[in-house]
């Protein structure tokens, strides 16, 4: 059974798979049986001819109407500068309009919107989402440019691993954001790579597909293309970056994947308006001197480009996401997890036996932790103690002073009632003694008249 079938049937098919439930970490696994015991156990098959029809040939037919009623989804994420027609290559790809609006220049950093679409092409449904890197390029310091970029597919592939990690989980229904493949769109410059296009793609590429495409390439003749393909590919090769290789091991596809591989990076051409080519309405861009025609394959590589990413190798790129990518993203975040399947004797572990292990280290650090929150507790009583005690004296040495000037002040206050007193005395004394006094009036009615 080759690949193209697979394609078909849009399933991602594996051989075998190992579900471990774990209850006190609420937390699901899959593993899968090494390819070795599944080749063992299929040498060990005894090979039967049947004496009547049976029907099980009718799988491929069953998988494919089920894939088709289920429908597809693929992810599409787009990095290039503002302005180097990302939104009408998509426009383009999928023959409609996006409707896109344009992003301007003076963004302080890199933003990513994603749209998601529901497309139909005959019976078959694709549910496409797209991913725009608004801004990307447009700063005066691009150092972190990608960070960006990079946190929006680890989210993706952290929402999947969370989903898969449930206890009850609803995959079948749950809507695959992560990033299936990555257009780079390099500037026509015909000069090479510009570093951000070298780190980007050197911190994504282990992370997604990456296929890189030259935009707007009816602004270069076609000698000085084939110059800046061969520039492009080697300046990828010095510094180790891996883009996405069209697949060689199926034969029904080795052919025409090989041809095309040797001429990544594509140069495309995108455009909105139609153009009458003979009997024909097309897709072009008309100038001056002439008509570029986006379709046809003397002018660019839309048509290699589309081929190969929509009708030959979508399922290809969604299985290597889901088996090569996210299953490095996993193993990387299991072993953050202190997950193993190997203990440190490089011998096989069940998970049983690392899930006890762990809960045995975290309920000792737990106790350790509480033996030494219980000591910082005791530490902190005596302190506060001695701190209270300091008061309390303190209180005391104030209490006595108050209470000497209280004693103070109150005997200075009878001193001076004790005395008023006395002189209230003395008043009285001094009154009574007037009293008693014989009082004589005399009374000068006026001048004595002379005798």
């Amino acid at each position: 059974m080759n690949r193209a079938w697979y394609y078909a049937c849009g399933c991602h098919y594996r051989l075998a798979e190992d579900s471990i439930l774990l209850i006190s970490g609420q937390l699901v696994i899959q593993e899968k049986i090494m390819a070795n015991s599944y080749f063992q156990l299929e040498s060990n098959l005894r090979n039967l001819k049947l004496s009547g029809h049976v029907g099980f040939d009718s799988l491929p037919d069953q998988l494919v109407n089920k894939s088709v009623q289920n429908g597809f989804l693929f992810n599409i994420l787009c990095i290039g500068e503002t302005g180097l027609g990302k939104s009408t290559l998509m426009d383009s790809l999928f023959n409609t309009s996006f409707e896109s609006t344009p992003s301007p220049h003076n963004l302080p950093s890199v933003k990513l919107k994603a749209h998601t679409y529901e497309l139909q092409e005959s019976n078959v449904r694709l549910k496409l989402t797209i991913v725009d890197t608004v801004g990307y390029g447009d700063q005066i310091n691009k150092e972190d440019s990608f960070k960006a970029v990079v946190d929006y597919i680890d989210a993706q592939f952290e929402a999947y691993l969370q989903e898969e990690l449930k206890i009850k989980r609803s995959l079948a229904t749950y809507h695959d954001s992560r990033t299936h493949v990555c257009l780079y769109f390099i500037c026509p410059t015909g000069h090479g790579l510009k570093s951000i296009d070298l780190v980007c793609m050197k911190k994504l590429d282990t992370k997604v597909n990456i296929i890189p495409i030259i935009a707007k390439a009816d602004t270069i003749s076609k000698t000085e293309l084939q110059k800046f393909k061969s520039k492009i590919i080697s300046e990828l090769q010095n510094n180790g970056v891996h883009i996405y290789q069209f697949p060689t091991d199926d034969e029904s596809v080795a052919e025409v994947n090989s041809s095309m591989n040797a001429h990544v990076p594509f140069a495309v051409v995108g455009s909105t308006d139609f153009v009458r080519v003979g009997n024909k309405m097309m897709r072009s861009r008309q100038y001056p001197w002439g008509t570029v025609q986006v379709e046809n394959e003397s002018h660019c590589d839309f048509v290699k480009l589309r081929e190969m990413l929509i009708r030959t190798n979508m399922e290809d790129m969604r299985e290597k996401t889901h088996c090569r990518h996210y299953e490095l993203y996993r193993k990387k975040r299991l072993e953050q997890m202190g997950f193993s399947d190997v203990d440190s004797e490089n011998k096989p572990v069940s998970f049983q036996q690392t899930c006890e292990a762990k809960r045995s280290i975290l309920l000792q650090e737990l106790q350790q932790k509480e033996d030494e929150m219980r000591q910082m507790f005791v530490v902190r009583v005596k302190e506060k103690e001695a701190q209270l005690k300091e008061v309390e004296k303190e209180l005391h040495v104030k209490f006595d002073k108050l209470k000497k000037d209280h004693t103070e002040e109150k005997k200075k206050v009878e001193e001076s009632r004790k005395k008023l007193e006395d002189d209230i005395l003395e008043l009285n004394r001094r009154k009574m003694q007037f009293a008693q006094q014989p009082q004589h009036h005399t009374l000068t009615l006026g001048k004595s008249k002379k005798k």
